[in-house]
């Protein structure tokens, strides 16, 4: 059976690319995502599946048919966030990762039965969750038959009776007694395990014990006490102090990622002169629990090639699409629109787009779905390159960061802020917004923003969209503009979807005689925020710049022509 993804279809066929973090930030998506997210994890997983793109239209259509089938079902997702609670290990950490040839203590058993009893869980909670809704997305219908061959196969019926009965005997281990040998400065040398035991140990008992065997007048035993049934298991003599050795036994820990969320999780390291300790106390446990230990070993034998790892990645991508439904369906139920992105398929031009009555999703913590000003763009073999120009303040950057917001969202199958978005989606999506003040000490402001927009460039292909805010306005007008002329011819002959946001009204008035002089069918349009009567109107549209007539708009507003001075010089 292929790997189970309802995120990643044909994994094997297809290549993501990773979108640079600093456009996740620019595009004002980091602080969309805790928005979404209910716990920090959950942020990082959302970044991940979202930064991973590929310009494969099938894939963006396999995700909004996925998505949409979760938004139509809030059954689903009830039963889903259930889910989680009941299988923690799976979510926090997805399967322990194992060295091929590791001999399988308790340690190891304990958690790989709890492994297979999340695998039962989750897969009897799927089952029940998909199995009377009406499905229309493949990747939804082909997880609900994926799920169904797995019940009713000969062998998840003993999994699930043998894992119930082994939990139940294992669950009698409750706590280790265990004993330390001092040198004579206060240095650990050996360490055994005496017992174990079917009871935990409470905490008042232990305090109790320790200080009145340690503090109380200083009274320390001659000898220790054994009671003839205890076995001791001496351990190797690795001679690390109690106090500075116990700190140092982190560092035999290993990281174990989760590929969507990130998380980590601790396992004793191989080859490290510290892991002796704790992997002989776990060999220590085994010995003293030999009964167990080889039932466990024996029962879990039986189901090696059972794909428990397929089963615990499918939990985060379930989490992506539940968390942004319950984002989408709570804004929709407020007036907010949104609709399905539709791909556009390959035809004439390769990568176009049309967008009708888009905004910026960060408009939604300072706005009303009213007072938004929806704008329309459109890609095609003719408008490749986009100028835009006007006052500050007057929506540029706003409109610039929606463009991007839209490409991830709709890539990602979520339903993204407009009333239509048609496109073909990009390989990449990259920004060049104004960088912090300590990047730019050693190159200087301006050799910082050339070597960034020369990384932009090399990275983007003709299915690309690059945005730009403010690009080359670091130095003189005169400087500037003599680059950005350059920069947008280059842009035009490789024929990427560009936005460029920038002061220079200049650029936008000469492009007939700077840059669209050459043979191919894409040009560079002026794209105006425009205002009405000295007001931002927060709207774009195709347009020479305003320039001097904008400013001329402001002058009269306040008083400031000529005219206006020269009749006021007699008050």
């Amino acid at each position: 059976m292929s790997k189970l993804s309802i995120l990643f279809p044909e994994e094997d066929r297809i290549e993501y690319n990773m979108m640079p973090e600093e456009t996740w930030h620019d595009l004002g998506l980091d602080t969309l995502a805790e928005k979404v997210a209910k716990l920090p994890q959950e942020s990082q997983l959302i970044r991940r599946v979202m930064t991973g793109l590929t310009a494969d239209p099938a894939v963006t259509a396999f995700r909004a048919d996925v998505f949409d089938d979760i938004l139509r079902h809030p059954e689903i997702r009830e039963q889903l966030l259930k889910l989680l609670k009941q299988v923690k290990m799976f979510y926090d950490y997805g399967v322990v990762n194992r060295h091929e040839g590791d001999e399988a203590g308790i340690w190891d058993l304990m958690h790989r039965l709890e492994e297979y009893h999340d695998y039962v869980i989750t897969v009897e909670a799927i089952r029940n969750c998909l199995s009377n809704a009406d499905l229309r997305s493949d990747g939804l219908k082909n997880l609900k038959s994926a799920i169904d061959e797995i019940y009713a196969g000969s062998g998840f019926a003993a999994l699930k009776s043998d894992v119930e009965s082994m939990r139940v005997q294992a669950s009698q281990v409750r706590s280790l007694t265990v004993g330390i040998n001092l040198n004579d400065r206060f240095e650990a040398v050996s360490m055994g395990l005496v017992t174990v035991n079917g009871k935990p140990f409470t905490q008042a008992g232990l305090l109790k014990n320790f200080v009145r065997s340690v503090t109380l007048k200083d009274d320390i035993h001659p000898e220790a006490d054994w009671n003839g049934s205890y076995a001791s298991m001496p351990m190797a003599d690795d001679g690390f102090s109690l106090l500075g050795g116990m700190e140092n036994l982190s560092k035999t820990y290993t990281t174990i990622r989760n590929p969507l969320l990130g998380m980590t999780m601790a396992r004793v390291a191989d080859g490290d002169s510290l892991a002796s300790v704790p992997r002989q106390a776990d060999s220590a446990a085994t010995m003293l629990v030999s009964r167990t230990a080889r039932r466990l070993r024996d029962t879990l034998g039986k189901y090696v090639n059972i794909s428990v790892k397929d089963i615990a990645d499918l939990i985060p991508e379930l989490v992506f699409y539940t968390r942004w439904a319950e984002y989408i369906e709570s804004l929709t139920a407020k007036g907010w629109q949104f609709c399905k992105p539709e791909t556009a398929g390959r035809g004439e031009c390769p990568s176009r787009m049309e967008a009708e009555g888009f905004y910026n999703l960060k408009l939604i913590g300072t706005e009303t779905p009213s007072s938004v000003i929806p704008n329309d763009l459109t890609f095609d073999a003719e408008k490749r390159v986009y100028i835009l120009t006007g006052a500050n303040r007057g929506g540029k950057t706003t409109v610039t960061q929606a463009l991007g917001q839209l490409f991830l969202l709709a890539q990602s199958g979520i339903r993204v802020p407009a009333v239509r978005f048609v496109f073909d989606p990009a390989d990449s999506v990259m920004t060049h917004f104004p960088a912090d003040e300590d990047k730019t000490l050693d190159l200087g402001r301006l050799g910082e923003e050339c070597k960034r927009f020369r990384e932009c460039f090399a990275r983007c292909t003709g299915s690309s969209l690059l945005l730009l805010n403010e690009t080359f306005s670091t130095t003189s007008f005169e400087e500037g503009y003599y680059i950005a002329v350059d920069a947008v011819k280059a842009l035009l002959d490789k024929d990427i979807r560009t936005v460029y946001n920038t002061h220079m009204h200049k650029l936008a008035y000469d492009l007939d005689t700077t840059v669209n002089t050459g043979s191919k069918p894409g040009k560079a349009i002026s794209l105006v925020a425009e205002t009405k009567n000295g007001a931002h109107s927060f709207r774009v549209r195709i347009a020479p710049p305003e320039g001097q007539s904008f400013a001329r708009d402001i002058a009269e507003k306040y008083g400031v022509t000529y005219e206006l001075l020269s009749a006021c010089q007699g008050r």
